[in-house]
Formats: C-alpha cells, structure tokens, sequence
C-alpha cells in the first residue's frame, strides 16, 4: 500500500465498521418492536447477534481491525443487551431486580475490562493475564467463546418469545421454554467470568495507579 494509500484510507468505511452500523440499525428496529411484535423483534435481534461474529471475521480476513471497531462492538452488544433486559423487566416485573444485577454487571465488567486492556501497555509485565488460567484459556478459544456468547443470548432471547408463545412442543415442553432452561446456566457461567474480568481488570488498573505514583515520587538526591 503507498503513502498516499494510507492517507486516505478511511476507517469508517472498512468492511468490519459497516457491519457494525448494519447491527446498530438492527437493534433499533428490534427495540421498536418489542412491545408489540415479537417475530420481527427477535428476527432482528438475532440477526444481529449473527452478523456480531462476521465482523471479527471480516476484520481479520481484510486486515481491517481497528480500535474504533473493537469499541464499535462492544458498545453495540452493551446496548443491545440491555435493551433486551429493560423490555424483559417490563414484562416479567417480578424478576427487575435480577435484570437490573445482569445489566449493571455487563456493562460494568465490559467497561472496565475494555479500558484495562487499552492501559496494558503502560505495565504490560505487571498485569494479570487471564488466558494464562486452564479454564479462561478454553474460554478464550473461539469454539467455547461462541458457545458461551450464543447461550447466553438464546436464554435472554427465549425468556422474550416466551412472553408471546411456547413454540412447538417438544417432549412435552414448549421449545422456547426448553430453550430457556438448558441455556440459563450458560448465563449464570457468563456472568461470572464477567465478574472474574471485572475484579482482574480492576486489580490490573491499580497496579498502573501505583506504577504512576511511584514514577511520580521524587528521587532521593
């Protein structure tokens, strides 16, 4: 690529990015039909939970991962996930508080794991790494990261068309029904490791806190 390439490569237009905009129009449109409609609503929001796993793809296969990208992401499934758990405090009031837990811990764990990781650099021989732990480094790995990601949104997204309907029955037991019972301990397991990031993240940020201050400290003369 030449100089003048690179000057006016534009990063808003890579092929991740717009994506990403593809899933923000996505989870619009679903939210302004989750009262009513519930077909659309989850066709678009699971849709757009699909399209989530093709920008990585696209990114790496372009070489088009940039930072905006990565927030791009992040925010889009913060958004969109609490979306989703407003609408289902509305329609199960009985369960806000534990929405209200699953919301404040989503984003909250993703924030201040997201922001440690940009900070890594400063004192990147000092942070906790977590992959180096057996079980987060099956976790890592994308075949299990998918798997946890999917469940966790097929039991939220169940929990909603439940609202609505059973589905089909099987076994005796409406599919979405079923569906919500075999992925809420993927959720109850996905939340936690939101909870391991956040407690890490936060020990990785005050190791930065007091890298800085003993920088800043004046040397003995």
């Amino acid at each position: 690529m030449s100089a003048l390439e690179k000057q006016e490569e534009n990063i808003f237009l890579f092929y991740p990015n717009l994506i990403g905009y593809a899933r923000i129009v996505l989870t619009i449109i679903s939210f302004y039909f989750m009262p009513t409609s519930w077909f659309i609503a989850a066709g678009c929001y699971v849709f757009g939970v699909l399209l989530d796993a093709v920008d990585g793809h696209a990114a790496r296969h372009f070489n088009q991962s940039t930072k905006f990208g990565a927030m791009l992401d992040q925010l889009t499934d913060r958004c969109g996930t609490t979306g989703l758990l407003m609408t289902l405090a509305n329609f199960y009031p009985k369960y806000t508080f534990w929405f209200q837990l699953s919301i404040v811990i989503d984003i909250s764990c993703h924030w201040i794991y997201l922001h440690s990781s940009l900070l890594q650099g400063k004192s990147s021989h000092k942070f906790i790494d977590l992959s180096g732990n057996p079980i987060m480094s099956i976790y890592y790995q994308k075949g299990p990261l998918f798997f946890m990601c999917a469940g966790n949104e097929a039991f939220y997204s169940a929990l909603y068309i439940l609202h609505f309907c059973e589905g089909p029955l099987v076994g005796g037991i409406g599919l979405f029904r079923l569906v919500a019972y075999l992925s809420f301990p993927i959720a109850v397991v996905k939340t936690m490791i939101s909870l391991v990031h956040g407690y890490v993240a936060s020990v990785n940020i005050g190791l930065v806190d007091v890298s800085e201050r003993q920088a800043a400290k004046p040397k003995n003369s």
